[in-house]
């Protein structure tokens, strides 16, 4: 992948069908843990229509430049620097599409659609699709918002800021929340055992860690948890990172979950959102506890009995709520299973897609079809399978 420039990877490969998408990817250099996510989302559009992905190329002094520049354009009040170069080598598109899509992470990613130099002339629309953009952001970030004006649509992954975000660009934004790769995730059609009592990463409450460990202390429990901050740590391929992710959460009976960014309230301001461990967690089939978000998105998008047991973020309560829990087994095989099918027919990233594509206005593509088909027959089995 690092050497493609101005053709897509399907051409390098040998695949000469036209491909109807072009979409940049920065997986080839940024491997860090929280971006295995996005890149997923990226492998499940190439795997089911024809695309070509763009690997962007960092040159000399790029690092340097990117910290530099993420800094000043904050203030640049000319809000010219955000069409900057910010030290990618130069990509021109030989081919047309129809659609153009920019999947970013953040305001930061924004600045590496600018080595791409004719995207506007070689991709009849263009979508940018960016996944944590928090209202109490968009007061300081006006030098960022002049890059959104070039899309002809703007997707947010945070449905309590499409609303302050549609009246800062003056142009309506669209909600599309996170997904997971539901067939990598899915325990189905023959799930493992459950070997792991307890699985926790990420961001956490103190009180409920420290409650588990000690459970697993009194060798009562085996409790797997981050050990580092893996969201930062750089992986080796973002492929097996999902991979032993998938691995050890379908092996879970327990995962914790909290809402996005719950300890960090000056980023959030009360603003209640998903986070991507509640779609990995109910694919994987594990019994979800922690704390629901008290907000539209969660109560429409996991509507379903039991969908996370609530617990303390103290951890006052964890021993009794487990206990509880582990009395019942029938009861937790019946969660397990809600969960997983509930995520192969809502939650994969196939659907998130379909949507995308349908606010350009593109139809979906055969292998789409044939993926959810594939995510159905998934769920159906799930029904004679063990727990």
């Amino acid at each position: 992948m690092s050497n493609i420039k101005d053709i897509g990877l399907r051409e390098s490969i040998g695949d000469v069908k036209k491909s109807r998408i072009c979409m940049f990817t920065t997986s080839n250099y940024k491997r860090k843990g929280f971006l295995c996510a996005q890149y997923e989302a990226q492998d499940v559009l190439f795997d089911v229509d024809n695309v070509d992905l763009i690997c962007l190329e960092p040159g000399a002094g790029h690092q340097f430049r990117e910290r530099i520049f993420t800094r000043i354009v904050w203030h640049d009040f000319t809000e010219k620097l955000v069409f900057l170069n910010i030290g990618f080598q130069p990509i021109h598109l030989s081919k047309e599409y129809e659609l153009f899509i920019a999947v970013c992470g953040s305001w930061q990613d924004l600045l590496h659609i600018n080595a791409i130099k004719n995207w506007k002339d070689k991709c009849r629309k263009s979508i940018c699709w960016i996944d944590e953009l928090w209202s109490a952001d968009l007061p300081l970030s006006k030098s960022w918002l002049p890059a959104f004006k070039k899309f002809d649509h703007v997707v947010i992954g945070l449905k309590g800021s499409v609303h302050a975000v549609t009246d800062a660009i003056g142009r309506q934004c669209h909600f599309v929340p996170a997904g997971v790769d539901a067939i990598r995730f899915t325990p189905y059609p023959k799930p493992p055992p459950r070997v792991i009592d307890v699985y926790n990463i990420g961001r956490r409450w103190e009180g409920i860690h420290e409650t588990l460990r000690n459970l697993a202390a009194s060798n009562n429990i085996f409790y797997v948890y981050d050990t580092f901050d893996g969201s930062m740590a750089e992986t080796f391929d973002h492929r097996q990172h999902r991979e032993a992710y998938a691995n050890f959460a379908k092996r879970s009976r327990y995962f914790i979950v909290f809402p996005a960014k719950m300890n960090k309230p000056e980023t959030t301001l009360g603003q209640m959102e998903i986070g991507y461990r509640y779609f990995e967690g109910s694919a994987a089939g594990a019994v979800m506890i922690g704390q629901a978000p008290d907000c539209e998105s969660f109560r429409t998008m996991f509507d379903w009995p039991d969908s996370v047991i609530e617990i303390q973020p103290d951890g006052s309560d964890v021993e009794v709520v487990l206990s509880g829990l582990e009395s019942n087994p029938e009861r937790l095989r019946e969660i397990s299973r809600r969960n997983a099918i509930e995520a192969l027919l809502r939650h994969d990233w196939v659907y998130r897609w379909k949507q995308i594509l349908g606010i350009a206005g593109l139809k979906p593509s055969p292998s789409m079809g044939e993926r959810e088909r594939h995510l159905k027959k998934l769920a159906e089995d799930s029904h004679a399978a063990p727990w």
